[in-house]
């Protein structure tokens, strides 16, 4: 039985070896490692560590993109009881160092000079940072393969693992947070292991199969993936960039990846918006097989005709979207923020099935998520809680776990702690829930995101700009209104989609931040609004909205790494707009 994670790179090597377990891009060409080769280099890289005088609990910091020398590091310091507390490549030097400082680090790994720009700029003000090492060879600095020793400390590294129990904290990750400094979560080996082993069912993971990799491995949702991947033998293959992943999948024809609603929506607009200019025959087959996958329900029947269309459809239609991903996908996984239903029929429609699933950082992450079980998947839900975990819906509506997977506390913050974490040992998740059927679970909302207008009427935000951003007018959306009369919005227009629009409907299109102003424009935003505020009670709808005339960014603030609002900043840097709806 597996206890520890470094014994899942172990496993694989004497159970399925693959000779393409980690595979990367280098010079334009696909390079892969065998796991064997592989936990070679690791060993050689946790002997050169003990000689750097590292020893258990210590803490290393990596700091890079996806890549095969992410895993390297973390097999080298996880099999030392050396605690890795990887960060994200692009938040700010202020961060960095409130991170370093309050981790303790003592090495840092950084991919590339960008980062290690960053952080030479802070490391006189991060008294226990020692060494630097770059995975980039960077004319200068020290090269991470200065550490990898030729003679293998084979002893120590065998000693060391026999030293690490279960409740060892294995890693400290640090949560993005819309509010205040970010927070060091503690998560054991038991943590991740009992994660990885209660959702193995949850997805179709068989023999040869390759992931894609590409959403932060700083993340816990796609590293708790990548364990899962390592363990039931299936390969990974790193994406270059964000930019690159349209490339990648045909390349790499990937059986699997996990994904962001934000990446599926811009990917279903895409596809929408190809759609809509073809012409003819083509354009009506088109959005009649569009029709049918967003009907789709896999827990009811359409009946036999409509399983028949959807067989056509798929065969003229959805097969080139299956293309498009590589032609291989066996499902998909979503995670890090609420999906739209919509998506997940469509795409589930077209055989690329989407496994909606939820979870928090402090959970190591996932609590419950589809499957393609029998009975696995309901559409608007994350589907079923994982075995091994007891939910409850409290007298609030507030999820509250407890389980093997909750965290051991936050680093340094014992009154955090307490505040999460009941007497009894469940976790308060901050999300309000439901046990459709009692036994899949819907979220509706972050607790403290509901808010009272003045009349008293509860305002549930993340349901509504869901809905609001099925818009192709709409690339996010921001309710506002704690404490007015009404709610409103803050809209940032999905400026490509709105440009194109403009040239049809042949209104000048100078800049974002002049179009936004545009008479027409607004208009065309009103009516929209007014089809979207259909689904909501009179006092949810909608009445007054501002359009932003810039996108906003992680770099600005105004998202967290991983795309979610962070509502107190963009409601400050749009207080203007704010007194122009209510003052």
């Amino acid at each position: 039985m597996i206890k520890t994670l470094s014994e899942f790179y172990y496993h694989q090597l004497d159970n399925r070896p693959k000779k393409d377990a980690f595979t990367q891009k280098e010079n334009g060409e696909w390079v892969s490692l065998s796991i064997a080769d592989f936990i070679i280099k690791a060993k050689k890289f946790s002997t050169g560590l003990i000689n750097l005088g590292l020893e258990k609990g210590d803490r290393v910091a990596v700091i890079s993109n996806n890549r095969t020398e992410w895993h390297l590091i973390d097999l080298a310091v996880q099999q030392l009881g050396i605690i890795n507390a990887p960060l994200y490549p692009n938040i700010t030097e202020a961060d960095y160092e409130y991170i370093l400082n309050d981790s303790g680090a003592k090495v840092v790994f950084v991919s590339d000079d960008e980062i290690l720009a960053k952080i030479l700029n802070i490391k006189a003000k991060v008294s226990t940072l020692e060494h630097i090492y770059t995975f980039n060879q960077i004319d200068g600095h020290k090269n991470y393969t200065e550490l990898l020793c030729e003679e293998i400390n084979e002893e120590l590294i065998e000693a060391a693992k026999k030293e690490i129990k279960e409740e060892d904290v294995a890693t400290l990750i640090y949560t993005s947070g819309t509010t205040g400094n970010p927070k060091g979560v503690m998560l054991t080996h038991q943590n991740l292991v009992s994660n990885v082993l209660g959702s193995e069912d949850r997805l179709p993971l068989g023999d040869d199969q390759r992931s894609l990799s590409f959403l932060p491995l700083c993340h816990v949702f796609e590293r708790m993936i990548d364990y899962l991947y390592i363990y039931k033998s299936v390969s990974i293959y790193y994406a270059e960039s964000i930019e690159a992943i349209a490339d990648n999948l045909k390349e790499v024809k990937p059986h699997m990846f996990g994904t962001v609603p934000r990446l599926l929506e811009k990917v279903y607009d895409k596809i929408v918006a190809k759609g809509s200019d073809l012409t003819g025959i083509k354009k009506k087959l088109f959005f009649w097989a569009l029709e049918l996958g967003l009907k789709y329900d896999p827990l009811v029947s359409g009946g036999a005709m409509y399983n028949f269309q959807l067989k056509i459809a798929n065969k003229l239609i959805f097969s080139k979207w299956r293309e498009a991903l590589g032609g291989n996908i066996v499902a998909l996984v979503s995670g890090g923020a609420a999906l739209q239903p919509r998506l997940a029929r469509v795409f589930t429609a077209a055989q690329i099935p989407v496994l909606e699933g939820y979870g928090l950082t402090e959970t190591s992450p996932v609590i419950g998520v589809n499957s393609l079980l029998p009975g696995g998947t309901m559409i608007g839900t994350v589907g079923k809680v994982l075995d091994n975990l007891d939910v409850k819906i409290a007298e609030d509506g507030e999820i509250i776990v407890k389980g093997p997977s909750i965290m051991k506390g936050y680093y340094n913050k014992p009154e955090l702690t307490k505040e999460v974490i009941d007497e009894q040992g469940y976790f308060h998740t901050g999300d309000i829930g439901e046990l459709v059927d009692g036994k899949y679970l819907k979220i509706t909302d972050r607790k403290k995101e509901i808010f009272k207008t003045s009349g008293g009427k509860y305002i549930a935000p993340q349901v509504m700009e869901n809905k609001f951003k099925e818009s192709r007018f709409i690339e996010q959306v921001m309710v506002v209104g704690e404490g007015e009369k009404m709610p409103a919005a803050f809209i940032q227009p999905d400026f490509l989609y709105l440009k194109g629009w403009c040239e049809k409907e042949k209104i000048a299109y100078t800049t974002n931040e002049e179009i936004v102003k545009n008479e027409k424009v607004l208009a065309r935003y009103e009516k929209e609004l007014e089809l979207l505020n259909v689904d909501f009670s009179n006092f949810e709808q909608i009445k007054r909205f501002e359009l932003v005339g810039q996108v906003w960014t992680i770099d600005k603030g105004e998202l967290t790494p991983t795309l979610k609002l962070k509502r107190k900043n963009i409601l400050s840097n749009n207080q203007d707009l704010y007194d122009k709806i209510y003052r």
